[in-house]
């Protein structure tokens, strides 16, 4: 299966700040794609110079099938694109916005916009200036579907927005997949994790992880370590044992590279007097977290631990 988007030891520096740093990423045909991490882990400018709006400092990055310094007209009308940061024509009129889009784009279908249209239940006669940030979106995401794009393009889509909208809005654009592929940056996990078929992990401009969602909630586990009596925790902890803590008779610490009967006896091996182990299973939020505290318990440095 071909791959819409791919980079290679990706590079992007702001004078003194590398915002990317050496980013090497495959997203997969028909995936739904999520990149997290924190603020200003590198999200943003991710997308930025792979749609070339951005210039990469060193590396590369292809997209459909293209360096994404070569994208033309081509390439362009087979992506959409939705940024929180998007400047809309707010002078336009919902109608003439989404007609005005449509000479863009050689795949337009009128049938497929008048469906979204109705979906969204959209009003054609007023400005977008006009409309709340929810309706807004929705006009602004109609245009970027109705071509029925090959790659969809979403930064921070659904900040701000309520329940059954975000609802709405994510099902229409999974209703396009897997004829779609979509990136998404986004800091609204468990949004997320209802949807995404692939998570990719960014700190601090590296990529930490990259993988499928099923994959990694299967490896990160919350165990919590019951002992006979206090004791001082070892200094050699394995590391992908994170934020290891106590309190009294208790371990806890989260597991990156769980692996069941190997983790019980190294948790044997490592503590005295264990008395109970358990292992639950983490949500992609409580997953995100455990990660951010790691990285700013080593001062922002790697989480080679957890690839």
């Amino acid at each position: 299966m071909s791959s819409p988007l791919r980079t290679e030891e990706l590079t992007k520096r702001f004078r003194a700040v590398e915002a990317l740093s050496q980013v090497t990423l495959e997203v997969p045909e028909g995936a739904v794609f999520a990149l997290v991490g924190s603020n200003g882990a590198g999200k943003t400018t991710l997308l930025k110079t792979l749609l070339n709006i951005e210039q990469p400092t060193s590396g590369r990055a292809e997209v459909l099938g293209v360096d994404s310094r070569a994208m033309g007209a081509g390439q362009l009308a087979q992506i959409g694109y939705i940024s929180e940061n998007q400047r809309w024509p707010g002078w336009m009129k919902t109608g003439y916005f989404l007609s005005y889009c449509r000479d863009f784009y050689p795949t337009w279908r009128d049938e497929e916009l008048a469906e979204l249209v109705r979906l969204y239940q959209l009003p054609l006669d007023r400005k977008l200036s006009e409309l709340s940030r929810g309706m807004r979106l929705k006009a602004v995401l109609a245009s970027a579907l109705a071509h029925r794009p090959r790659l969809i393009v979403l930064d921070e889509p659904f900040s701000g927005l309520d329940v059954l909208v975000r609802e709405q809005l994510i099902e229409s654009i999974l209703e396009r997949t897997p004829e779609s592929t979509v990136l998404l940056a986004s800091h609204d996990l468990p949004e997320i994790e209802s949807f995404a078929s692939h998570v990719a992990y960014l700190n601090e401009g590296r990529l930490e992880f990259a993988e499928e969602m099923g994959s990694l909630t299967e490896r990160f586990r919350e165990v919590e370590v019951t002992l006979e009596e206090p004791a001082v925790l070892p200094g050699d902890l394995p590391r992908s044992w994170l934020n290891p803590e106590q309190s009294a008779v208790v371990v806890r610490f989260t597991d990156c590279r769980f692996d069941g009967q190997q983790t019980m006896l190294e948790v044997q091996r490592r503590l005295r007097g264990v008395r109970d182990v358990t292992a639950r299973a983490m949500s992609l939020r409580a997953i995100g977290v455990a990660l951010a505290k790691s990285a700013e318990a080593s001062g922002g440095g790697e989480v080679t631990s957890c690839r």
